[in-house]
C-alpha cells in the first residue's frame, strides 16, 4: 500500500498506456484511467474529495475555449476545396509547367502538397487526392514505385507543419500560447522542409535518372500563352485564399478563428465560382466536420479528467524531476524528448500526442529557459512522421487504400523511408539553428545572456539575503516594508 501511495504517478501513467495499447478509444481511456485513479488515490486519503468539483467548470472551460473554434473553420475550408476539384486543377497545370524537367512531376506534387497544406490542412484529402490524380500518370511515364509513393505520402503530410496546421492550434492551446504566433513560426520550417523534399527528388535524378524521367512531348499538352494562362488562373485564387487567411493573421488584422472563418467563406466562393458547390458536397463537408470537432472535444475532455488527477498525485512532479535530471541541460532534454515522441508516434497519431504528452513536457520546456512557440514547431515537425511512419503511418494507409494493384505495400513503406529521414534531418536542424523559428518581436521571446546572468545573480542574492534573515540580519525588503509603515 505504502508502494503505491509513493508510486502513484509513473503507475498512473503506465495504467494510461497498457489502456491504449489494448486499442481502447483514447477520450475514454484517458476519461476512466483518470477517474479510477482519483476514486484509488481518495481511498488511500492521498486525494480529497472535493478534487471532482474542479471537472465542471473545466469542461466548461473548453467549450468556451475560442482558440478551438479554429479547428471547424479550418476543417471545413479545406474539405470544401478538396471536394470541389482544386487539387486536380493544381496537380494536372503544375505538371505540365515542370514536364519538361526530369522528376517534373514529383516536383508538381511537393509544390501542389505545399498549396494544398497551406488552404485545406487536412492530410487525408491532400494525400488521397494526389493518390488519385498523379500516382497513376507517375507510373505511366515510367517513374519508380517507391518514388512516386514516397512523394505523395511525404507531401500529403506538409498539411502538418504548413499553416493552417491543425496540430499547430492544439499544440498552442495545449502550451498556451498564441495559434498566430504558432503559424509564423512554423512557416519558415514548412517551406525548408518542402526545399528539402525538391533537393532529394534533384539529387535522385541525376544518381538514377531512369527513376524520374520528363514528361514526353505529347503529354504536353500546354504550351505558350495557354499554359501561362491557365497557370494564373488555377494558382491565383488559392494564393488569394492563402493571404485571406494567413496574410490577416500575421499582420494582425484577424485572429486565428476570423481568419478560419474567412478561409470557409472564401472556399465557398471559389466552389462557387467552379461550379461545384452543391448540397451533397456541403452535407459531406458538414458531416466530416462536425465528426473531426466531436472527436477532439471529446479527446481534450478525456485529457481534462487524466491531467487533473495526475497533476493531483504530483504527476507533474514526477515528469519534471525525471526530465530536469537528464544530463546534458537544455540540449540533453530536447534529444530525449524528440526521441520519445518519434518513438510514441509509432503507435499514436499527432492528436494523441498533443493531448497526452505535450501538457507534461511543456511546464518542464518553460521551466528549462525553452521557447514554447520554438517547442511547439519542433514537436510539430517530429510529430509530422506520426504520419510516415511504417507501418502504422496513416498516410501510408490512406495512399494504400487508393493506391493500384501494381504497387505493393512494400513499396510504400520502403518509398517513404527517406522522406522519414529528412524529417529527422529538419528535426536536427531546428535545434542546431534554432533561430529559423521566428515570430513577432525576437527581443521579447528570450532572455539574453546578460539578462539571464542578471537574473541568475539575482536568484544568488536573494539566497543569500534569505541566508542572512535566518542568521539575525534583517533583510532589504523588511526594512523598505518599515519605511512604507513610517510614511503612511
Amino acid at each position: 500500500m505504502e508502494f503505491l501511495i509513493n508510486n502513484m504517478a509513473p503507475i498512473m501513467f503506465g495504467a494510461l498506456v497498457l489502456f491504449l495499447l489494448f486499442g481502447y478509444p483514447v477520450a475514454f481511456a484517458l476519461a476512466a484511467n483518470g477517474m479510477v485513479f482519483g476514486f484509488i488515490g481518495m481511498e488511500l486519503g492521498l486525494l480529497h474529495p472535493a478534487l471532482f468539483q474542479a471537472l465542471p467548470e473545466r469542461v466548461f472551460g473548453i467549450m468556451a475555449n475560442d482558440t478551438l473554434l479554429a479547428i471547424p473553420f479550418f476543417t471545413f475550408m479545406g474539405l470544401v476545396l478538396e471536394r470541389s476539384g482544386m487539387a486536380e486543377d493544381l496537380l494536372d497545370t503544375i505538371g505540365q509547367l515542370f514536364g519538361p524537367m526530369r522528376g517534373g512531376l514529383a516536383y508538381a506534387v511537393i509544390f501542389v502538397g505545399a498549396l494544398l497544406a497551406a488552404t485545406t490542412g487536412v492530410v487525408a484529402a491532400s494525400v488521397i487526392s494526389m493518390g488519385l490524380i498523379s500516382l497513376p500518370i507517375m507510373l505511366r511515364y515510367g517513374y519508380d514505385k517507391r518514388l512516386a509513393s514516397g512523394v505523395i505520402a511525404a507531401s500529403g503530410t506538409l498539411a502538418q507543419i504548413i499553416p493552417p496546421s491543425l496540430v499547430l492550434i492544439i499544440m498552442a492551446d495545449q502550451l498556451g500560447k498564441s495559434v498566430g504566433d504558432m503559424y509564423e513560426g512554423a512557416m519558415v520550417p514548412g517551406l525548408v522542409l518542402t526545399s528539402l523534399y525538391v533537393g532529394y527528388v534533384a539529387l535522385l535524378t541525376i544518381i538514377k535518372p531512369n527513376a524520374a524521367p520528363a514528361l514526353p512531348l505529347e503529354a504536353r499538352s500546354l504550351r505558350g500563352a495557354k499554359l501561362l494562362v491557365r497557370v494564373l488562373t488555377t494558382l491565383v485564387p488559392p494564393l488569394v485564399l492563402i493571404f485571406l487567411v494567413l496574410g490577416t493573421i500575421f499582420l494582425g488584422i484577424a485572429t486565428p478563428t476570423e481568419g478560419g472563418a474567412m478561409g470557409a467563406a472564401g472556399a465557398l466562393i471559389l466552389a462557387l465560382m467552379r461550379r461545384r458547390l452543391s448540397v451533397s458536397l456541403l452535407k459531406q463537408a458538414m458531416d466530416t466536420t462536425a465528426k473531426l470537432s466531436s472527436f477532439v472535444v471529446f479527446i481534450l475532455v478525456g485529457s481534462t479528467v487524466f491531467g487533473l488527477v495526475f497533476r493531483a498525485v504530483n504527476g507533474d512532479l514526477w515528469v519534471e524531476h525525471l526530465l530536469t535530471s537528464l544530463p546534458g541541460g537544455q540540449l540533453g532534454f530536447l534529444i530525449v524528448v524528440n526521441i520519445l515522441v518519434f518513438v510514441l508516434a509509432f503507435f499514436l497519431d499527432f492528436f494523441e500526442l498533443s493531448f497526452i504528452i505535450v501538457p507534461l513536457l511543456g511546464p518542464v520546456a518553460e521551466k528549462l529557459g525553452i521557447d514554447l512557440i520554438w517547442f511547439g514547431v519542433l514537436l510539430g515537425v517530429n510529430m509530422q512522421t506520426s504520419f510516415m511512419h511504417p507501418p502504422f503511418g496513416f498516410a501510408l494507409f490512406y495512399l494504400r487504400s487508393v493506391a493500384p494493384a501494381s504497387i505493393k505495400t512494400t513499396d510504400i513503406y520502403w518509398g517513404a523511408v527517406p522522406f522519414v529521414c529528412i524529417q529527422i534531418i529538419m528535426v536536427a536542424l531546428i535545434i542546431i539553428f534554432p533561430g529559423m523559428i521566428s515570430y513577432g518581436d525576437p527581443a521579447h521571446h528570450t532572455p539574453t545572456q546578460q539578462e539571464s546572468e542578471a537574473m541568475d545573480l539575482n536568484s544568488l542574492m536573494q539566497q543569500q539575503e534569505g541566508g542572512s534573515a535566518e542568521s539575525g540580519e534583517e533583510p532589504q525588503n523588511e526594512l523598505l516594508k518599515q519605511l512604507q509603515q513610517n510614511n503612511n
